[in-house]
């Protein structure tokens, strides 16, 4: 599969999921073994102490694991599992979610991604690391024998 063939497929899933388009996600790059993703920062996402919410860091690691996954998995896959570190607070106007795999067998795939926040024009700071197991699933359609 070409490269743009398969940036095209996954921007049409992250187009797909209502919460990131709700989030307003961007792919930026997804080929095999590597994706990052790009949402950005505002007021709503923020917890009291005007800090990137812990739960929308979790969202970008856990869809950038997914993706990544899903780079050399294909595109039936979930999350089995994920741990993330908090490193720093998250403040910026941007969040940066890089995903890589780390290993990939036939079902599944031990991916890391590391969620960076860009303030000031360009300054990346990482404020959490996430590892997970990323796991292939039957369709539906094979599932019910259509």
């Amino acid at each position: 599969m070409e490269s743009n063939e398969l940036f095209s497929i996954g921007q049409h899933a992250l187009a797909a999921q209502s919460f990131s388009r709700l989030l307003g996600t961007k792919l930026m790059v997804f080929q095999p073994g590597e994706v990052v993703l790009e949402l950005p920062v505002h007021e709503k996402l923020l917890q009291q102490n005007g800090f990137v919410h812990g739960g929308v860091l979790s969202y970008a690691a856990d869809n950038a694991l997914t993706f990544v996954g899903g780079s050399v998995l294909g595109p039936n896959v979930l999350t089995s599992e994920y741990k993330i570190n908090y490193l720093r607070p998250a403040i910026g106007e941007k969040l940066v979610a890089r995903g890589t795999v780390v290993y990939a067998g036939k079902l599944q795939a031990v991916c890391r991604c590391d969620v960076l926040v860009i303030k000031d024009g360009g300054e990346e700071t990482l404020c959490a690391t996430a590892q997970g197991t990323i796991v292939t699933i039957a369709s539906e359609k094979s599932e019910t024998g259509c």
